[in-house]
């Protein structure tokens, strides 16, 4: 039986009206018509099961009705320029302020956007180096590397330049004749084969391994190699390598398609030979202050960046001083000490970018602003926690409204009221299920509440007993020092550490070695013609029943095909451009959303149409039809807890959670015993019960004879593991080294391990 509705009602002293968000009526997604009244002002955590609607409410109802508003205000012609939000299903909203989402999106940007760009401390750091600097250089913007008075004119303040992979130009254990050269144009009978295979200096028809080093170093290099053969080439004669770089690294032509190509596959980034990575000109990376580089120092750790600023006094740059000295100690409380203000912003995880987010609008002038959170916590270790939730009340205590989506125990407790949504996933949630406080949330009869209260230890006797051992041995990749590990199989295996300790780095080294599966969280399609029908491989199957029932083709049953509604293509939907407004998608009114012709509708098997089978859920579709092709495909979707996804659903939709889990589904179909898997910090985006879930999928996994290592800081998978490895002991240069290998037992009672640690004073 569903659960009752509950109303949401405020305490006893009501805030005034202006100081509430009013929603009536949320039907966004599967929200079941909310309504709700959150208090203006105040730190809210929603909480929920995965799918039950959280974001559906946060970002897809609040979030992108408060920036709808807000570029509504702009001229047509801006708004094309602007973030584009679509209108939210909902009766009304009021309350509203400028939203500032701060999701786990990477930040991206481009190869000159870094830590320190981005959050606005290199720019100190130039005002710093412009007064003080020895020998004077100039203004700030000769410290930029992104201004051509900074930058290296070398690489243009890249810090980098495109260099020849020669070891990839050529196949050793073919012959010229069989295509031995591997770059594009230099095949038998392409341009420049001739140039190499009909001069008489080389042997066209034996493979290359065959040759002499000189005779290779002449088809590559030409020179005084060249020079010593047998044959001497024409005096024209040019290199292999000497011919692709005037070619592809030499022209300031407009880069075709095909030598794009090239380039990605031939060439790899290096060190710029004049500044070595400073991307800055002689003048700027020489001078210094108090004896150091502005390079030196933004290759530095933040914290030991911080260190040395704090010992930096001048009256003349106070407020430079005081400016920069906030913006690295933020950095260093939210957990991004062991980060350095050079680092590409392009390599920073999901997590990181959003700390890095956060930390971007500390210190704001502005207030009564609305933050949407999407799990701050994500890729902290429960030591960083409490700083993250710092800066969330700092913002709360800074005049604005705090938002959060959050699974994290320690967040919900620090929350002023807590929502939860469900009570289950898809069309089971939607629904508003509690409203109240943390003590009330532990007490209530909701999925939140109960989760709460349950013990996820897994006893000391049943664990499992490794089946035998892979190493790594001498890794030394990032901060890794020269660490060895031996990583049991057969069992659940958990790295645990700091962030930035290495356990990230170890997980990619045991990839690299042992030919390990990735089992990530990034999209399984993006596709609207992606759904769990197409990815079980049963749609074929569906078709063929209708068809063999009704003595027709089974053409008509695809969407994507003779039974596809003509005028929405079989998608359901019909996206109209409208030039500088935004792109309007609106429900097909031929076929109303169901994407198939009207005659295919009326064929019906077991009283259902081909689009209601496309409305199923994977456990109702099991139910529906006892055939054994749709019960061995659908089967382990359903064991991995997503029996409530329907098979037309787009996997667009999904969450990175999800996502994960329908890959588990199809290694538990198709995988071979003996196999390795590595998931990087799975538990991203799930509700404590769902990480039950997963971790019934992984002991399903290893019960088939394959082997799970998990990058994870979630306590509960930590305890629930057969075996740790914890690295550390801190993150960046101050960790890279194995602290700690044995059971969760164990690593509870080691002195010298900040997981055990947390381990003993949360049992």
């Amino acid at each position: 039986m569903a659960p009752e509705r509950v109303t949401a009602s405020m305490p006893s002293e009501r805030p005034a009206a202006h100081r509430l968000i009013r929603i009536r009526g949320a039907r966004t997604n599967n929200l079941d018509g909310v309504d709700i009244e959150l208090p203006r002002g105040a730190l809210v955590v929603f909480v929920g099961v995965s799918g039950s609607g959280k974001s559906s409410l946060v970002f897809d109802t609040v979030a992108a009705e408060a920036g709808h508003q807000l570029t509504e205000t702009y001229p047509p012609f801006l708004r094309n320029r602007l973030p584009r939000w679509r209108r939210p299903e909902v009766d009304h909203i009021s309350g509203l302020s400028p939203v500032v989402v701060v999701d786990q999106r990477r930040i991206g940007g481009n190869a000159r956007s870094t830590v320190g760009t981005i959050t606005d401390t290199y720019a100190y750091l130039r005002l710093l180096f412009s007064r003080l600097s020895e020998p004077h250089v100039g203004e700030a913007n000769h410290f930029s590397f992104n201004d051509p008075a900074g930058m290296c004119p070398t690489c243009s303040g890249l810090g980098e330049t495109l260099v020849s992979a020669v070891d990839r130009f050529l196949d050793l254990d073919r012959s010229l004749a069989d295509g031995a050269i591997l770059l594009p144009g230099f095949g038998a009978g392409r341009y420049w084969y001739g140039k190499y295979a009909d001069i008489g200096s080389f042997d066209a028809d034996t493979p290359l391994r065959e040759w002499s080093e000189d005779e290779r170093r002449a088809l590559l290099y030409g020179g005084a190699a060249a020079a010593r053969l047998g044959t001497r080439p024409p005096k024209d004669y040019e290199g292999i390598v000497e011919r692709f770089e005037r070619i592809h690294l030499r022209t300031s032509d407009n880069l075709s398609e095909r030598k794009q190509q090239a380039l990605d596959r031939f060439t790899r980034s290096a060190a710029c030979p004049d500044c070595h990575g400073d991307r800055l000109n002689e003048a700027a990376r020489t001078a210094t202050v108090d004896g150091h580089t502005i390079g030196e120092l933004t290759r530095m750790e933040i914290s030991d960046l911080a260190d040395l600023i704090a010992g930096v006094r001048s009256a003349a740059v106070a407020p430079v001083l005081s400016g920069l000295r906030d913006r690295l100690d933020a950095l260093t409380r939210i957990g991004l000490g062991y980060l350095s203000l050079s680092r590409a912003t392009t390599t920073l995880s999901g997590g990181e970018s959003q700390r890095v987010k956060t930390v971007r609008h500390l210190g704001s002038s502005l207030t009564e602003m609305l933050y949407v959170f999407d799990e701050p916590t994500v890729g902290l270790h429960p030591t960083d926690v409490t700083a993250m939730i710092d800066m969330l009340r700092r913002l709360r205590d800074d005049g604005n409204t705090v938002l959060v989506v959050e699974h994290d125990p320690d967040v919900m407790r620090a929350a002023d009221q807590i929502v939860e949504l469900g009570p289950s996933a898809g069309g089971a949630g939607g629904r508003l299920v509690f409203r109240g406080t943390w003590d009330d949330l532990r007490r209530a009869d909701t999925p939140t509440g109960r989760a709460l209260r349950r013990t996820r230890s897994r006893p000391a006797g049943s664990r499992r007993r490794p089946t035998g051992s892979r190493t790594v041995a001498g890794a030394t990749r990032n901060n890794l020092r020269d660490v060895r590990v031996d990583i049991p199989t057969g069992v659940l295996t958990v790295l645990t550490g700091v962030a930035g300790s290495g356990k990230s780095s170890l997980a990619a080294e045991i990839v690299d070695r042992h030919h390990a599966t990735i089992i990530d969280q990034r999209p399984v399609g993006t596709g609207r013609r992606s759904t769990p029908m197409t990815y079980a491989g049963i749609a074929a199957a569906v078709r063929r029943i209708f068809a063999d029932a009704h003595e027709v083709s089974a053409k008509l049953f695809s969407a994507n095909s003779a039974g596809g509604c003509p005028e929405c293509g079989g998608l359901g939907v019909i996206r109209t451009d409208l030039a500088f407004l935004d792109t309007q998608e609106v429900t097909c009114a031929a076929c109303g959303g169901r994407r198939f012709r009207p005659e295919v509708l009326g064929y019906r098997v077991a009283g259902l149409s081909i689009a209601d089978v496309d409305d199923l859920t994977i456990d109702e579709a099991m139910a529906w039809r006892d055939d054994k092709v749709i019960h061995r495909a659908l089967r382990q979707l359903s064991a991995v807890g997503l029996g409530y996804l329907r098979l037309g659903q787009p996997f667009s939709t999904l969450s990175g959670g999800e996502g994960q889990r329908v890959k588990i589904a199809k290694e538990l179909a198709e995988g071979t015993p003996g196999d390795l898997y590595v998931l990087d910090e799975p538990t991203t985006g799930l509700h404590l019960t769902d990480i039950d879930v997963l971790l019934g999928a992984l002991d399903e996994l290893i019960g088939a004879g394959r082997s799970v290592v998990v990058v994870e800081h979630n306590l509960d998978v930590i305890r629930r593991a057969d075996h740790v490895v914890d690295l550390g002991p801190g993150p960046g240069r101050h960790g890279g080294r194995i602290v700690f290998e044995g059971t969760p037992e164990e690593l509870a009672r080691h002195p010298d391990s900040r997981t055990g640690a947390i381990l003993r004073s949360t049992d």
